[in-house]
């Protein structure tokens, strides 16, 4: 998914008699439409109250329209327990996306190297990229050895019932004697706890007229500390 003014779309996909399609969730509007060859097909209400079940369903049925058949893995969105959709949260989460999105692309234009695209992963709604170095290790895995590159990510988690929203900035491998002492922005802190890197609270930028430099500062200290640690 990737990051739109007026909400989040898919890539385009192609159709089986030629053209594409693809999906936006609209958080201005608060529905979910589905484009066919530059024009919307189908739409549907965010407000509705159905479940991840029915909305799936009417997904399937309408891409279905479009020739699309498949076998579906439903055990990724089955959910019969009654939603309600908060258009007043929906409209702040956009909004920080919006902002967060132009910051980590500015970022992401200044590094040399090989980059990943900034994506909204769909598992946990958390925005992200990530930067390569040259550094390589080598895994084995199901008795197979696997080549990995060096990697430092940048992203925004969303928060989950338990969990206060964050930014990240995670270089791995994660050499703690060489990174543990060194200091971060205000605010911000190394993480040894579950998984290993930094975290800047949202909390921290929420109402701050230096939120953006806050969170470049944080995005440029984290790249300059942690990326001599990942190259050859």
């Amino acid at each position: 998914l990737k990051v739109e003014p007026d909400g989040l779309v898919t890539e385009r996909m192609p159709l089986p008699d030629g053209g594409d399609f693809w999906l936006k969730i609209d958080l201005v509007q608060h529905q979910v439409v589905l484009f066919a060859n530059d024009r919307p097909a189908w739409d549907i209400s965010l407000s509705r109250g159905l479940t991840a079940t029915e909305l799936g369903d009417k997904l399937i049925q309408a891409v279905a329209g479009l020739g699309l058949e498949g076998d579906y893995e439903r055990d990724k969105f089955e959910n019969d327990k009654s939603r309600h959709y908060n258009k007043a949260a929906a409209s702040r989460y956009l909004t920080a996306l919006v902002n967060t999105n132009t910051i980590f692309e500015e970022h992401r234009a200044t590094l040399s190297g090989d980059v990943g695209p900034l994506q909204l992963w769909p598992h946990g709604f958390d925005l992200a990229f990530e930067w390569f170095g040259t550094r390589v290790e080598t895994y084995e895995d199901n008795g197979e050895l696997q080549q990995y590159p060096s990697q430092i990510n940048l992203g925004l988690f969303p928060g989950a019932a338990e969990t206060a929203p964050y930014f990240f900035s995670n270089p791995w491998p994660f050499e703690a004697d060489e990174l543990l002492d060194k200091p971060l922005p205000a605010g911000a802190s190394w993480h040894t706890e579950g998984w290993q890197g930094t975290i800047l609270p949202y909390e921290e930028l929420v109402g701050d007229g230096n939120a953006e430099a806050r969170l470049r500062e944080f995005a440029r200290t984290v790249f300059a500390i942690a990326s001599p640690t990942l190259l050859v």
